[in-house]
């Protein structure tokens, strides 16, 4: 509506159009010229200061005020000049900065074309009709228009904070991912890489201790570095492409579990035995309670003291539930956490919708963990 391109060729067309008429009118001489003359001052008016007024309210107020006087002018030397309402009325609807100032500005027209109509004609009920209808149909057009337009930039507001919205969101969205990976990373490594490193550190202690006494012994010992070695590696590779536990990579968990404790056999000295049977599961299931087998034996040998220790593993139509149990001497559950393992464990196990619960202590600890059969 605000597009000067074509109010300029409304106007060039109306005033050119009415400028021929009055010339080829029976209209006195004087007549004419006092019709060419406003119909060439409204005109004038637009193209001088039109496309300023859409930018200045000074231009909008002179512009208005011209139009006003020249068709009040026009229609008073020829009556037909009235038809530039068409463009006039519009004109000052778009220029006008509030409703309130396009409404007394469409009155003030409607009145100069009334005085116009009485200067020419002296017919009051006509003048009346024709600026009396003028008027209703620009205030009914231009209130319709200026709500549609009212709606429209409120639509476009709303798109925009819609659209802002949706920026932050993605920006929240994708720093939460972030983090996500993140602490899934931290996990990972703490209940993988970190624990073999562990191991690795304390078989090369054992080894130091056994090399100058007991050389068989260290040969042993040092062939289970270099086992460690390789599982942390092969863990590593795993973590960087992404890919199920490398326990896991060979058969089902049961067989995981047993490799698991074997090792850890070797590693400590604390005997381990696996037993039960949860029925069929999930990869990531899988996945899940074997971290928490072997964080459940990382504690074992960093903190309980203990010389056996059990992994069980027990299924029902609802849940899985694993069970590592050891003969230490037990700590006190309620105590502060320092360390990583509990805590990333029972984050693990909430993420798949399951529960940690321990057990503990003078004559051992009990570690339980559940999740759902299928958890998401």
């Amino acid at each position: 509506m605000e597009n000067p391109r074509w109010w300029d060729l409304a106007v060039s067309i109306m005033s050119g159009a009415l400028t021929i008429m009055v010339i080829a009118s029976d209209e006195r001489v004087d007549g004419k010229i006092g019709a060419i003359v406003a119909i060439g001052i409204f005109a004038a008016a637009w193209f001088v200061i039109g496309r300023r007024a859409f930018r200045s309210a000074t231009a909008a107020y002179t512009l208005t005020g011209i139009i006003v006087l020249s068709l009040g002018l026009a229609v008073a030397h020829y009556p037909i000049a009235a038809i530039l309402q068409c463009v006039g009325y519009p004109l000052i609807w778009i220029v006008a900065r509030r409703t309130r100032e396009a409404i007394i500005a469409n009155v003030a027209l409607s009145v100069s074309v009334l005085l116009g109509f009485l200067a020419s004609t002296g017919d009051l009920a006509q003048a009346l009709i024709t600026s009396g209808l003028s008027l209703a149909f620009s205030l009914a057009f231009g209130l319709w228009i200026s709500r549609i337009a009212t709606l429209s930039d409120e639509r476009k507001h709303l798109i925009d904070e819609l659209t802002a919205t949706q920026d932050r969101l993605a920006v929240v969205s994708r720093d939460a991912g972030v983090a996500s990976e993140r602490e899934r990373l931290a996990r990972e490594i703490h209940d993988t890489i970190a624990q073999d490193l562990t191991g690795l550190v304390l078989l090369t202690q054992q080894a130091r201790r056994e090399l100058a006494d007991n050389p068989a012994a260290a040969d042993a010992r040092l062939q289970l570095i270099e086992d460690s070695a390789r599982t942390a590696l092969a863990e590593t590779r795993a973590l960087v492409a992404a890919s199920a536990a490398v326990g896991l990579a060979d058969g089902e968990l049961l067989e995981a579990l047993g490799r698991l404790g074997e090792r850890f056999t070797r590693e400590t000295g604390v005997a381990v035995s696996v037993t039960g049977d949860p029925g069929p599961l999930g990869r990531e299931d899988e996945v899940v309670l074997l971290r928490c087998a072997q964080e459940g034996l990382a504690n074992v040998r960093k903190h309980s003291g203990a010389t056996a220790a059990t992994i069980e593993l027990s299924g029902s139509a609802s849940d899985v539930g694993l069970v590592v149990r050891d003969n230490g001497h037990g700590f006190n559950p309620a105590a502060d956490s320092t360390g990583f393992g509990l805590p990333g464990m029972r984050e693990r196990l909430s993420l798949v919708g399951g529960s940690l619960d321990i057990a503990s202590s003078r004559s051992g600890t009990v570690l339980t963990a559940r999740i759902p059969r299928n958890a998401p």
